[in-house]
């Protein structure tokens, strides 16, 4: 059978590696997705691949206004920043630096040069990083509110658009080769596993018909030693490294 395409073919996969239909897995299917959503939740904390690096375009709402923040989805992760709000360097009208500099200065663009107008713009980015900075922000995965640290009530306006640099979950519905990750396709099975060890504990040492035993703890522990191998195999090859963080 073909890679799994949507969820129903990755549960069906996972049951699949585990004995299913030739061994009767002792799991609830309410427990299968739990441990499913367990594994993306994993995936998708870790992964490079679990989340895409977007800049997305947020209009400003009155109620933006009013409350001083942006609502933010759920499957947002991580904000990374915010660009410059009413900066300098913004072609708004006629009396705008950069309009006047290309009016004037930049008519030819064949014979000209550039290295005036770079430099030009690079020290104005410096005057507007001295004398007024970049606009803070907070924002918390749990909360889903990015606060921008301004005074809302004249440094935007309504119907203006705030682009923010963020990190956002890759959605399995949409980019269904998520269901094929060769990491996923490991790691999920092995949560399932273990939960049929947890479900089996009980009857540690009974004898089934026809004299059979059941050997939970060899579930259990080979379900773990996957899981142990598969996090470290993670942490170490498939997360980006930390970034510094400067003080």
């Amino acid at each position: 059978m073909s890679l799994p395409t949507s969820r129903d073919e990755f549960k069906e996969y996972c049951l699949r590696k585990l004995g299913k239909p030739v061994i009767d897995i002792n799991i609830d299917d309410a427990q299968v997705e739990d441990r499913l959503d367990d594994a993306l939740q994993y995936y998708r904390d870790y992964h490079f691949d679990g989340t895409e690096h977007i800049y997305l375009e947020y209009p400003v709402t009155q109620a933006d206004k009013d409350n001083g923040y942006l609502t933010t989805t759920s499957n947002v992760v991580g904000v990374v920043g915010v660009f410059d709000i009413g900066d300098s360097l913004q072609t708004k009208n006629l009396f705008d630096i950069r309009y006047q500099i290309h009016l004037n200065d930049l008519f030819d663009y064949t014979s000209g040069r550039f290295a005036p107008y770079v430099m030009a713009m690079r020290q104005i980015e410096t005057l507007e990083e001295i004398f007024v900075g970049k606009k803070p922000i907070r924002w918390n995965r749990h909360v889903n509110k990015l606060h921008i640290d301004m005074d809302w009530r004249y440094d935007v306006e309504v119907g203006s658009f705030i682009v923010v640099e963020m990190y956002r979950v890759v959605d399995p519905t949409t980019y269904t080769d998520v269901w094929s990750d060769r990491w996923l396709l490991e790691y999920a099975p092995a949560l399932v596993q273990r939960q049929w060890g947890q479900n089996l504990s009980k009857f540690e040492g009974q004898q089934l018909p026809g004299g059979v035993t059941l050997n939970v703890d060899r579930i259990m522990n080979d379900a773990k030693e996957t899981i142990m191998r598969l996090e470290d195999e993670m942490i170490n090859s498939y997360s980006l490294p930390v970034s510094d963080l400067t003080g």
